[in-house]
């Protein structure tokens, strides 16, 4: 087999029915050579050098080689760490392209670009037969008539979930396929989102990623996924393994289920670091091919990396190959696998220009003014831990972001004192506050109260503290400013009394979540009142503590949260995606009304009443919503016209309603609908 010149488009291994072009950005590299391996990716068979550079751009063209072919890259240059350089050819790396990965990290010095005991020099071992590789891949995929939903972000309701928790202790779901592309795919599962009513699942990341090296030490793995390594290869522990499919082939399939009942794909993508870590982390891909280009470094300090993310590096999107690698990834997900759009993790980091954020810099330009990219949904996480990185409500128009006010202070009515019902009110009406400016509408902020990363629902109800001791980091990690209450009894309770107060709690948040203004997203498990055992912060728990556990869902709360799902649905005010105005039309409505208990508009001193936790909100003249987040059970007088109970966080049987008034029991919600 004689390498022939190639092409240096398009970036990867590109099979064309004859032959493979591989092509690799590198600016300082000196040399690179094309290794080629067994099937088993343990062997090198082969290796070539690549002659031809175009634009930085080293690139070959194979003859008849296949798909299916496993390689790797050996890069050559300086290894100067000081002026940014880390070249090492004796560690085989990975093509940031990859489509497909074979292999696994290894945590030994192999995998380690330089020499243990002086980490100023490269170190000479040979890292062949333990490198995680690169696969061609053809994969042709008949989707047949499916059609993505496009769900009009106004209508958009959105569950966050785990592919691998979602379905590793689903009884109705084939223990060979539990915790799989294809366990999510399940009928069973299908028929729980359908029963839910929600519109998009928005999935922790699927992107190939490895576990930290610290966890692997302590026996434990990264089960988030956030620790990124390969952007266009599909997680492959997500994988069933059945014969006669692939990962990408059950990913595509599970697409394809999913968009079958009408429900969107979005993904959870982490492109502010990888998975290479500090200075001190190993030499897997990037950090060998071209580590000046591909990281930010520090200015002054090109041996040290920034940190805006907490995990040891950043990607530099400032770089046009960087960009490029990352646009082109976005590119492939929606393209070849139909996905609905994109949650990005520490999102400030894309937009950082010169070490500042900005919605104008090439990253949001070039989504902006994509053909393709800027018609799905994209949804900020907005804040990271560089200097300035928080950065709620300035994402470019377009963009939705995740409102941590809106948590924080959702959470501290319901559980806490001292927000008065102005507070609340801002909130629940897609904090106004913050995105109600030129351009941006209510659909903008994404409200929630739980997501991965803290105490789920259950806990915030259960638990005053966080309990990670499981983490093995005496307890330091993870969040101490939780704003949860154990309801009088830290941890599960057999006292009937705090049962139904947490159960009401977790009914009237979710409530809260559900009918306010602006997108709701939801954490998958809460629907079913799942715990983890108070660990707030269980990226590293791969097991029954994050596992959902169907057979303990509490009783009746799958069926509450989708009648809530099924009454925004039906409320005109809440799917519009306009701003409330609260002006009455010709028929003396309006679209929010906010009423005392008395059934009297709230006055000034009623806004700004710390005390007062108990208000109505009328929306379209046609929905109630009564609120008592206080200790005690409140008379309401209703406003006129013919109400009828249309939802109780407590239990119809609790709810008193007659013609004029209806008495809300302590920390909870009733929904009225008029007649």
């Amino acid at each position: 087999m004689k390498l022939e010149e190639g092409t240096p488009y398009p970036l990867g291994a590109t099979f064309d029915g004859d032959g493979v072009n591989f092509a690799l950005f590198s600016e300082h590299a000196t040399r690179v050579e094309l290794c080629l391996f067994d099937a088993s990716g343990i062997n090198e068979a082969a290796r070539f050098e690549l002659t031809e550079c175009t634009n930085d751009v080293w690139h070959g063209y194979l003859p008849d080689a296949p798909a299916g072919l496993v390689y790797g890259y050996r890069v050559h240059g300086p290894y100067q760490p000081s002026q940014g350089h880390r070249f090492n050819p004796n560690k085989v790396l990975l093509d940031p392209y990859a489509h497909a990965i074979v292999g696994e990290f290894s945590n030994d010095q192999r995998s380690f670009g330089y020499q243990e005991d002086q980490p100023g020099l490269p170190d000479p071992i040979d890292n062949a037969a333990i490198a995680i590789k690169a696969k061609v891949v053809a994969e042709p995929y008949d989707w047949g008539d499916e059609k993505p939903p496009h769900i009009p972000l106004a209508e958009t309701i959105i569950y966050e979930a785990h592919v691998r928790g979602m379905t590793m202790l689903h009884p109705d779901v084939p223990e060979e396929i539990r915790g799989s592309y294809a366990g999510l795919a399940h009928p069973a599962v299908l028929a729980h989102l359908k029963k839910l009513g929600i519109t998009t699942i928005e999935l922790l990341p699927v992107h190939f990623f490895i576990d930290e090296s610290h966890l692997l030490k302590q026996g434990l793995s990264n089960y988030w996924g956030y620790n990124s390594l390969g952007f266009f290869a599909p997680e492959t522990h997500y994988w069933s393994g059945r014969e006669g499919t692939t990962p990408l082939s059950e990913f595509r399939d599970m697409v394809k289920a999913l968009h079958g009942i009408g429900v969107e794909v979005l993904l959870d993508v982490v492109f502010n670091h990888t998975a290479e870590s500090s200075d001190m982390g190993p030499t897997l891909s990037l950090r060998g091919i071209d580590n000046a280009n591909y990281y930010v470094l520090k200015p002054g300090q090109p041996d040290q990396y920034e940190n805006w993310s907490g995990c040891g590096n950043v990607l530099n999107l400032s770089h046009p190959r960087v960009l490029q690698m990352v646009m082109d990834s976005l590119r492939y997900w929606v393209s070849q696998c139909h996905v609905d759009g994109f949650r990005f993790d520490l999102a400030p980091i894309l937009g950082r220009v010169d070490q500042h954020f900005s919605p104008q810099a090439p990253f949001f330009i070039a989504i902006g003014q994509d053909p393709l990219l800027s018609g799905v949904k994209l949804i900020a996480e907005p804040w990271d831990v560089g200097h300035g990185g928080y950065q709620l409500g300035h994402f470019p128009n377009g963009w939705a972001e995740w409102s941590d006010q809106f948590r924080d202070v959702m959470r501290k009515f319901w559980l806490h004192d001292g927000v008065h019902r102005a507070l609340f009110a801002q909130r629940f009406a897609a904090s106004s506050d913050t995105f109600h400016r030129q351009g941006r509408r209510p659909v903008s902020v994404v409200n929630f109260i739980c997501a991965h990363d803290g105490f789920n629902l259950r806990d915030m109800v259960s638990y005053n503290h966080k309990h990670n001791q499981a983490n093995k980091e005496h307890n330091r990690d993870g969040h101490n400013h939780n704003l949860s209450w154990n309801c009088g009894e830290e941890g599960p309770s057999k006292d009937s009394g705090v049962n139904i107060l947490r159960l009401r709690s977790m009914k009237a948040m979710l409530a809260t979540v559900l009918l306010a203004q602006g997108t709701p997203m939801f954490l998958a498990g809460d629907e079913l009142g799942h715990t983890q055992q108070g660990n707030n912060n269980a990226y590293c728990q791969d097991n029954e503590m994050s596992w959902l556990n169907w057979q303990l869902a509490e009783p009746g709360l799958v069926e509450y949260v989708a009648e809530l799902i099924a009454i925004r649905k039906s409320c005109d005010v809440l799917m519009s995606g306009r701003w409330w105005t609260g002006i009455h039309d010709e028929w003396g409505r309006a679209d929010v009304e906010w009423l005392n208990p008395s059934g009297a508009p709230l006055h000034s001193h009623d806004w700004e009443d710390a005390g007062g936790r108990a208000m109505m909100i009328q929306l379209g003249g046609r929905l109630l919503i009564m609120i008592n987040a206080s200790a005690h059970q409140v008379h309401f007088r209703l406003p006129a016209g013919m109400w009828g109970l249309r939802l109780a966080s407590t239990g119809d049987a609790e709810s008193e309603i007659n013609p004029h008034d209806c008495r809300v029991a302590a920390r909870s919600v009733t929904i009225l609908e008029s007649s």
